[in-house]
């Protein structure tokens, strides 16, 4: 799995935690299932960009489009309070 998806997902992971969800809560606010969150959050298989998009609303934030090598300095996931 590439770099930057990886750090997408220990970000949703890090926000769902942070906001005191489970997986099964975030896959109910987010219209999924709560094996579709635990395979993301395994990392095991590249997301679909829906399914972050989904992820992303129901925890209050937005994915960001970054140029590449300014991962560092700006963070992928913007918006939201941890």
């Amino acid at each position: 799995m590439p770099d930057n998806c990886i750090a997408i997902i220990n970000e949703l992971i890090e926000r769902r935690k942070a906001k005191g969800l489970t997986q099964r809560d975030l896959a109910k606010a987010a219209k999924l299932t709560q094996p579709v969150i635990a395979r993301l959050e395994s990392k095991k298989v590249v997301p679909q960009l829906d399914t972050l998009l989904k992820i992303a609303v129901a925890l209050g934030c937005d994915l960001a489009v970054v140029p590449a090598g300014q991962e560092a300095q700006k963070g992928v996931i913007a918006g939201g309070n941890m």
